[in-house]
């Protein structure tokens, strides 16, 4: 993960992407801003009533009032007393007749607490109450994956939720297409018609007998003929569903944070769904990697003139040849792991595995580029990403580094010293070199950062969708395609943030479309080798 040529276009359009991203987050498919559904309840509690007084005179300056034994807490005395009372509470010194068991207290300083009394009382407590929700599913219909392919024209079943035990849902309200529609009851059913290459929006909502609605939800919709005959009077049909309620087949990777269809017919190879570690097995001839198997004592290539190595320390022709049987075992060793860390995290597993490819020809030790680590060759300027863009992953692995008050602050609210220690932490962890071990590589540790690249890969499709949007003011599925979003992701990988957005804004500011063709004639010199680091992923 390569990032120089990052901060060099970065400091041309650094400020202004930076500041898009806090002003303008990327919107996700699914609810508008959030409702909230509350209810009041009176509880029952002991009231503790104390005052404040002053030892010269014992005159009362401020009456507390609280819910639990004990003290009040200081907290509790700054919010029902003025600053200046709690100031000079906060000051009073000790009391030494008081100490003493002397009742002579006119001569101290300051203010004391006394209890008073205490009495049953009742508060009205205000508490949230789970909302109503609707679900979309297709009726008629088990669309086969991931074509997502059906014989005939299924119907579009929303379907509402009511958790409160005493409530239902009224109706099932919205629009298709820009025309409204309405239902009675807790379900709806539309039938399916053709839609446009592009797809429909669908906006819907359940109306509940509590009074108020569910969140108000968004759906893209695309319905294609598959131009194959299933009867004389119907074809089969590609029918694809974008919603954060849909229950029915998993969404292709991605697509839900780019709000983007997969091709017609599904993706293609590189970006398909992997069912066995089989259909990721490769024979390449990696001549970095053979290098590295022959120097680290792997592979014996003594009986080649040179010893099999090059003097930039890639393998020769004989050394390659010794290096075979090896070099097969060695690239689909983590196969399954790759298979596993990218099903996790909604990622393709052939991208993933392309992409180690291209990175580091799958051995994971430093030796091309310092300070670059593991399988996809992180760096600590690139673990920005993941800390940025994966909320769920920063506040598990901020507080192993630094106190849990400062990471609550958030990583772009970090000071830059913080933000370089959570980098080179981060990018650590997938440091394997291990002197001691087999081929001085720590295997085990390898495959426990497969993840932590799955997760990289999953925040960059979360940046990508940001600089997209940033540039066009549009969710990337209506400006861009599926494809070209994940070479732009492949891109954003490899040479980071400053080089991909600079090309988008200079793309979408020349009036051409959003395609990677287009991208690419944006490319700054530093970030031209984006253009077949992506063309080798995208195979």
């Amino acid at each position: 993960m390569k990032r120089a040529a990052s901060v060099i276009i970065g400091c041309l359009i650094g400020i202004g992407w930076w500041v898009g991203a806090l002003l303008s987050p990327n919107p996700a498919i699914g609810e508008d801003a959030p409702l909230v559904r509350q209810t009041t309840i009176q509880i029952a509690y002991t009231e503790y009533e104390w005052w404040l007084l002053k030892w010269s005179d014992s005159a009362v300056v401020c009456r507390i009032s609280v819910d639990h034994d004990g003290l009040p807490t200081p907290e509790e005395v700054s919010q029902q007393c003025s600053f200046d009372v709690y100031q000079a509470w906060q000051s009073t010194p000790p009391c030494t007749p008081a100490l003493m068991g002397s009742y002579d207290t006119f001569g101290c300083k300051g203010l004391y607490l006394h209890f008073i009394s205490s009495k049953p009382a009742q508060k009205e407590l205000i508490i949230d109450l789970p909302l109503a929700s609707a679900t979309l599913q297709l009726e008629g219909c088990q669309p086969t994956f991931p074509e997502n392919r059906c014989p005939t024209l299924p119907n579009l079943m929303i379907v509402g939720e009511e958790p409160l035990p005493n409530e239902h849902i009224l109706a099932i309200e919205g629009s298709y297409a820009d025309q409204p529609f309405y239902c009675e009851g807790a379900s709806c059913s539309i039938p399916l018609k053709p839609t446009p290459l592009e797809g429909i929006e669908v906006q819907f909502w359940a109306v509940s007998s509590f009074g108020d609605t569910s969140p108000k939800y968004k759906a893209f919709l695309r319905v294609v003929e598959t131009g194959v005959r299933q009867s004389p009077n119907d074809s089969g049909w590609y029918v694809d569903l974008l919603s954060s309620q849909y229950v029915g087949n998993p969404i292709a990777s991605c697509a839900d944070i780019w709000q983007a269809f997969q091709p017609v017919g599904g993706p293609p190879l590189w970006l398909s769904p992997v069912s066995s570690t089989d259909l990721l097995s490769s024979d390449e001839p990696y001549f970095y990697l053979a290098g590295r198997l022959i120097s680290q004592g792997v592979v014996d290539a003594s009986s080649c003139p040179t010893g099999g190595l090059l003097p930039n320390g890639y393998a020769d022709v004989c050394g390659l040849e010794l290096a075979k049987p090896v070099l097969q075992a060695w690239q689909n060793q983590f196969d399954a792991k790759i298979l596993e860390a990218a099903n996790e995290n909604g990622i393709p597993a052939q991208f993933l595995k392309n992409l180690f490819a291209q990175e580091s020809q799958f051995w994971p030790g430093v030796f091309k580029a310092p300070n670059e680590f593991g399988l996809g060759q992180i760096t600590d300027l690139g673990a920005d990403a993941l800390l940025l863009w994966n909320d769920s992953f920063y506040n598990q692995f901020c507080p192993l580094i630094l106190a849990q008050e400062t990471c609550d602050q958030g990583y772009l609210h970090l000071s830059q010293d913080q933000q370089a220690m959570l980098r080179g932490a981060l990018a650590v962890q997938a440091k394997v070199d291990c002197p001691e071990c087999a081929a001085g590589i720590d295997l085990t540790h390898t495959f426990f950062s497969i993840p932590l690249f799955a997760k990289t890969v999953r925040a960059n499709c979360e940046q990508v969708a940001q600089i997209v949007y940033n540039a066009s003011g549009e969710m990337p599925g209506r400006v861009s395609n599926y494809e070209d979003l994940w070479r732009m992701t492949a891109a954003n990988y490899h040479v980071g943030p400053g080089c991909l957005s600079f090309a988008v804004h200079q793309t979408v500011n020349n009036g051409l479309p959003l395609t990677w063709e287009n991208i690419t004639q944006y490319f700054t010199e530093p970030c031209k080798s984006a253009i077949p680091y992506v063309e080798k992923v995208a195979r």
